[in-house]
């Protein structure tokens, strides 16, 4: 399968990498930073619990998984109406309080929608929590994909796989020996005129990838698998210093401009061989 939606970071065109560094063999998969879960959904583990900090996007998750129908349903009229000026509509529903009187379905096709058709597939909220992304210039974009939603609903239904929407280090609490752990944090920026920035309103200082690295300390400790993607910086590798530092290149894909969607360097950590 395929991820349901773009997500900003997303790891399609990092897979062959990833998958490379996996261990042979594993228990239970865990991804505590799932975004679009491109290395969830290429797995299809039958066992697995996946978390986001982002509650709009864990709630879409679910609402795939309990009201697939419905939601086609919204995204079909989402598509009937789709311009500019009925996305900007959509999009001030969390600036006006329409977005708190909405079911969680339906915001859950706002995200889908609005992430289709907007610029690059970003999503981006401002320091009040409001999505902030302009429209985008796609000729037909498919707003509804209805083999996919429902292949991804009879796939969360049919496993035995866990979502939930809290702290990472929460999401890793009934990790045990043999199990896998795959993280995928904001990454560091490599430059000093970048800003840590997130795609949770909170963001993710630097104390928060001090707190990352000690969780990936606490489950080598516990006997896991754990693999950790991030930007190649000298912050990472000191971070890391202890741990097997691969580097791998790949393409940007989510820039602003062309210029900054070029390849880049990037590392993926892992505590085995």
């Amino acid at each position: 399968m395929k991820p349901f939606t773009k997500w900003t970071g997303g790891k399609r065109k990092l897979l062959p990498s990833l998958q490379s560094y996996m261990p042979d063999k594993f228990n239970r998969y865990f991804e505590p930073m799932v975004g679009g879960g491109a290395l969830f959904f290429e797995l299809e583990p039958q066992n697995a619990v996946i978390n986001d900090f982002n509650t709009e996007l864990i709630n879409t998750y679910l609402q795939i998984k309990d009201k697939p129908a419905e939601l086609l349903d919204l995204l079909r009229l989402h598509k009937e109406n789709n311009s500019k000026e009925y996305y900007l509509k959509i999009r001030s529903a969390d600036r006006d309080g329409r977005l708190e009187r909405m079911s969680n379905v339906e915001r859950a096709a706002r995200i889908l929608y609005m992430l289709r058709v907007d610029f690059n597939g970003l999503y981006r909220v401002n320091s009040k929590n409001q999505f902030n992304v302009p429209y985008g210039k796609y000729k037909n974009p498919k707003i509804v994909d209805s083999d996919l939603i429902y292949s991804i609903s009879e796939y969360l239904n049919d496993n035995q796989i866990t979502i939930l929407n809290t702290d990472f280090e929460e999401a890793v609490q009934d990790v045990k020996k043999g199990d896998f752990v795959y993280f995928d944090p904001p990454y560091i920026p490599i430059t000093e005129t970048s800003s840590f920035t997130s795609y949770t309103h909170e963001g993710f200082s630097y104390e928060e990838q001090i707190r990352l690295r000690d969780t990936f300390k606490y489950l080598n400790d516990r006997g896991a698998y754990v693999m950790l993607s991030n930007s190649s910086s000298l912050l990472v590798e000191e971070l890391y210093q202890e741990f097997n530092i691969h580097y791998v290149e790949t393409q940007r894909t989510n820039g602003a401009k062309s210029s900054s969607r070029g390849k880049i360097s990037e590392v993926i950590i892992t505590n085995y061989e």
